[in-house]
C-alpha cells in the first residue's frame, strides 16, 4: 500500500520525540498477537448487515495508547488526529479513513470490564516474560499504595463513589482505593494485583499477593504479624518484615544493634524494587486518581496498567541484557 504524504514526512523527521522512543517501546516488547488470541474470542465477529466491526488489533492499540498517555476516550480520538506517532502506533491513515471514535473505544473497554479480559491481558503479559525467563518466582515483595478518588458529590447521585473509603495516612485523611501487589524480587516485575478500598489494612491483603512458589517474602512495617494471621499459618515462606521506625531508632549502639540494623538495610535495599512499579503507574502513565467510579471498573484498568508497567520494566531488562551480550 503507497504511503501518504504525511507518513513519509514523518518518517523522514531528524528528531525523535519522547512520544516516539515511548511507543517504540512498547511496540518493540508487546506479545500483540498473543493478546489478541487471548480476547478475540469474545470480540464482535460482524456477521449479518450492518457495518462490519474495527479490527480488534486496532482497538486494541487504540485503547493501549490511552493508557499509556492517561487520556479520555474523547482525549485518544483527538490524539489521533493531532499526532502521527499515536496514528502510526494505532495503525491509522487519515487519508484513507477515520479514526475509531470516543464512542466505539467505550464500548471496547466495557467489553474488556464484562468479560475479565484486562485480567487475562495482564496474565498473557506475564506468561509471555515468564518464556523469556524474566520471572524468576522464587521470591515476592508486597506493598500496597493509595490512589486518590475524586470526592465531589456533583454527580447524578449527589454522593461520593459508596465503593470507595477514607482512611488516615500520618496526619492526613485519603479518600479513595488501594492498590496492592506483588512483584518479583529478581526482575521487579508484577505478578500478582489486587485492589481494594483504601481502609482496607495491607496485612490482611498479603496472603493474595503470593503466586505459591516463593520461598522468600519481603514486606515493609505495615505488615507487622503477617506470619501469624490464619491464613497465612499454612504458607511455607520465610517472611522479612520491616521493624518499626520506632523499634529500629531504639536499636543500642552496641554490636548486635549495629547488625540488626545492617540486616534492616538489606531488607530496605531489596523492598526498594517494589517502589518502581508505583514509579511508573503515577509518575509515567499519570495514574494518580481513579478514573471510573465503582472498585471493579478501577480494578480492571489497574491490571492493563500494571500491565504495561511490567512490558516497560521488561524492556529495560532486555535492552540491558543485549548491551551486555554486545560488550
Amino acid at each position: 500500500m503507497q504511503s501518504s504524504f504525511s507518513e513519509l514526512e514523518y518518517a523522514a523527521k531528524k528528531r525523535r520525540t519522547r512520544r516516539d522512543r515511548f511507543l517504540a517501546e512498547i511496540e518493540a516488547v508487546t506479545p500483540w498477537g498473543e493478546v489478541v488470541s487471548a480476547i478475540e474470542a469474545f470480540y464482535p465477529k460482524g456477521k449479518g448487515p450492518g457495518r462490519p466491526p474495527i479490527g480488534l488489533q486496532r482497538m486494541l492499540r487504540m485503547y493501549v495508547a490511552q493508557q499509556c498517555f492517561g487520556l479520555s476516550d474523547e482525549g485518544i480520538e483527538d490524539a489521533i488526529y493531532d499526532s502521527q506517532a499515536i496514528r502510526r502506533f494505532v495503525g491509522i491513515d487519515l487519508s484513507r479513513e477515520t479514526a475509531p471514535d470516543a464512542t466505539t473505544l467505550l464500548k471496547f473497554r466495557r467489553l474488556l470490564e464484562e468479560h475479565e479480559l484486562t485480567r487475562k491481558v495482564f496474565e498473557t503479559i506475564n506468561a509471555h516474560l515468564a518464556a523469556k525467563g524474566l520471572l524468576m518466582r522464587e521470591g515476592t515483595i508486597v506493598d500496597a499504595t493509595l490512589i486518590a478518588a475524586p470526592p465531589s458529590t456533583k454527580n447524578q447521585d449527589k454522593q461520593r463513589d459508596p465503593e470507595m473509603h477514607q482512611v488516615k495516612k500520618g496526619n492526613e485523611w485519603h479518600f479513595g482505593m488501594k492498590a496492592h501487589i506483588g512483584v518479583d524480587v529478581e526482575s521487579g516485575l508484577v505478578h500478582t494485583v489486587v485492589g481494594t478500598a483504601a481502609n482496607v489494612s495491607d496485612v490482611t491483603q498479603a496472603h493474595a499477593l503470593l503466586h505459591g512458589e516463593e520461598s522468600v517474602v519481603f514486606a515493609d512495617a505495615g505488615y507487622q504479624g503477617v506470619d501469624k494471621r490464619e491464613e497465612n499459618s499454612q504458607t511455607a515462606v520465610d517472611w522479612h518484615v520491616a521493624m518499626k521506625r520506632g523499634v529500629r531508632k531504639a536499636l543500642p549502639k552496641t554490636r548486635q544493634g549495629k547488625g540488626l540494623e545492617a540486616m534492616e538495610q538489606a531488607k530496605a535495599s531489596t523492598r526498594a524494587k517494589v517502589e518502581h512499579p508505583f514509579h511508573v503507574l503515577k509518575n509515567l502513565l499519570v495514574h494518580r486518581k481513579t478514573r471510573y467510579r465503582g472498585l471493579a471498573k478501577n480494578i480492571a484498568h489497574l491490571m492493563t496498567l500494571f500491565g504495561l508497567v511490567n512490558l516497560m520494566r521488561a524492556h529495560k531488562l532486555l535492552s540491558g541484557a543485549q548491551a551486555q551480550g554486545a560488550s
